[in-house]
């Protein structure tokens, strides 16, 4: 609920409040239809876009108690003019709460191919991330220090302040940013040696970020055409299970109609045999009569 700051809520947020509850219900609805349908309900729960689907719904439902618990603990805070520092919990709390509601974008993982690619591709490329993580982590402490002592040592009294490499510590930041070819500007290098580190640094960085590129890209394509095979093999057998229904039901009803027909003709054959059993007796006695 998008309440302001001082508990009132104007006609806007109000309406926000609307949509995103029907939202949610509509969500909840949804989710627990799926559950009830699911075979195992343990295997159903432990499945990562299913997990999504909790923790994206929840803060709606956990708002709404703490909301209630806000104003009522509030109206009896003031009543008694104690601290409010119970307050302030849980006005975190709720606020931490709205914030995971934009997790709701997750919800298109389950429908898109491209995030289902990548967020496959991620769980795949671990140890890619890893070795990347390493490599940036290792040059990060080989850059860091030398910058310090470069602008220590050779730019004495042009930069001072939080933005400059006051320590070995200060500098990590400047060393991720530039390996990273970020380069925010804040923090910048005024003299030869250290101009010669970070040109060696951006240098380094680029080249540690492309190894491992080489490799999740090749696991991204391989993941993107297994989920498109998938993807294609369920749209074919949904496509031949439609066509064996529609199959099914023209069977029955040529079998109903061919049933159906059979059955008149085997009334209309059957008054037939009457009609002629009647006419047999009648003509031999006929017969009988005329040769007497």
């Amino acid at each position: 609920m998008a309440f302001q700051y001082w508990g009132e809520c104007t006609e806007k947020c109000r309406n926000i409040f609307i949509v995103e509850t029907v939202c949610v219900a509509w969500f909840s609805m949804e989710f627990l239809l799926r559950f009830l349908q699911a075979e195992s309900k343990m295997q159903f729960l432990r499945n990562p876009l299913n997990v999504i689907d909790v923790i994206a719904i929840l803060p709606y439902y956990i708002s709404l108690v703490v909301d209630s618990e806000d104003t009522s603990d509030e109206a009896e805070l003031n009543g008694a003019g104690t601290s409010r520092g119970y307050l302030d919990k849980l006005g975190l709390i709720l606020r931490v709460m709205r914030a995971l509601r934009i997790l709701y974008v997750m919800r298109l993982a389950r429908h898109s191919l491209g995030l289902q690619t990548l967020g496959l591709t991620m769980q795949r490329s671990m140890r890619e991330f890893g070795l990347l993580l390493l490599f940036l982590c290792v040059a990060v402490a080989l850059f860091s220090p030398l910058v310090h002592l470069a602008e220590k040592e050779f730019s004495k009294g042009k930069a001072t302040g939080p933005n400059s490499f006051s320590s070995i510590p200060a500098s990590y930041w400047w060393a991720i940013i530039s390996m990273t070819t970020v380069g925010y500007g804040d923090m910048v290098p005024y003299s030869i040696p250290g101009q010669v580190v970070a040109f060696s640094s951006i240098l380094s960085g680029i080249l540690i970020m492309a190894f491992p590129a080489t490799s999740i890209f090749h696991v991204f394509s391989r993941s993107y055409h297994e989920l498109k095979r998938e993807q294609e093999m369920i749209y074919k057998e949904e496509r031949v299970a439609i066509l064996d229904a529609t199959a099914k039901e023209d069977a029955q009803r040529l079998l109903k109609r061919d049933s159906f027909s059979w059955a008149i003709a085997n009334r209309n054959s059957l008054r037939k045999d009457n009609g002629t059993a009647a006419i047999q007796p009648t003509l031999t006695a006929a017969a009988c009569c005329k040769d007497i």
